[in-house]
């Protein structure tokens, strides 16, 4: 898979190093030339030097060969404008790291669904924690090819469960209704418009998925 980031924060540098570990291809977009001279020596990834919000530079980054945008600078405006630039040039998916809490809801207005707030992960964690809960151990659980998937239910897939056009990697598992009231899968489901249903399968069944339910 192909990942093209938007700055080159520690956030973004941390990605693209574990990305680029697991035989990804993996491209940084930064405006300072000094730092892409300074991570050279650090990553084993690609660099674009340009300013990330510019339609140029980001038609340069190859929409049509990228299979996720991240857009990581230290500006939410600039991640939130790269982000809608991005999105009319045709990136498949794309990803908003905004700092401000009060951003979250405009770039739901905006249609960016993928809108990352990290201080709500870390604060989010830190509260499962103290409750006893290791949230990040998941990703023992999660092993090898093993990976989750979610998507909402429109008019289109509502209706029972088992007619949905799954590939044989992938199995729904459990569907959020009304937000988080928790309803496990089973062949007698019948899916409701704005359920959330959640699948397990195999890394390479990811892409599929997005194009058959976004």
């Amino acid at each position: 898979m192909r990942f093209v980031f938007i700055g080159s924060g520690t956030l973004a540098v941390l990605t693209g190093r574990m990305l680029a570990g697991r035989r990804h291809e993996v491209v940084i977009v930064e405006r300072d030339p000094a730092t892409i001279e300074r991570l050279r020596d650090e990553l084993d990834v690609g660099f674009i030097h340009g300013d990330g919000t510019r339609p140029a530079i980001l038609r340069e980054a190859d929409p049509e060969t990228t299979d996720l945008l991240f857009c990581l600078t230290h500006d939410d405006q600039a991640n939130i404008i790269a982000s809608l630039v991005a999105r009319s040039l045709g990136y498949q998916r794309v990803v908003t790291k905004i700092e401000d809490p009060d951003l979250e809801h405009i770039c739901a207005e905006l249609g960016l669904a993928d809108s990352l707030v990290p201080m709500h992960t870390v604060g989010r964690y830190l509260a499962d924690m103290a409750e006893g809960q290791d949230i990040i151990a998941l990703s023992d659980i999660l092993r090898g090819e093993t990976r989750v998937f979610s998507f909402t239910v429109d008019e289109a897939l509502a209706g029972p469960l088992q007619d949905l056009t799954l590939p044989d990697t992938a199995r729904a598992i459990c569907v959020y209704r009304h937000g988080d009231e928790l309803r496990f899968a089973d062949a007698e489901m019948r899916l409701e418009i704005g359920d959330e249903v959640v699948l397990l399968t195999r890394a390479r069944s990811l892409k599929a998925l997005r194009q058959r339910f976004g």
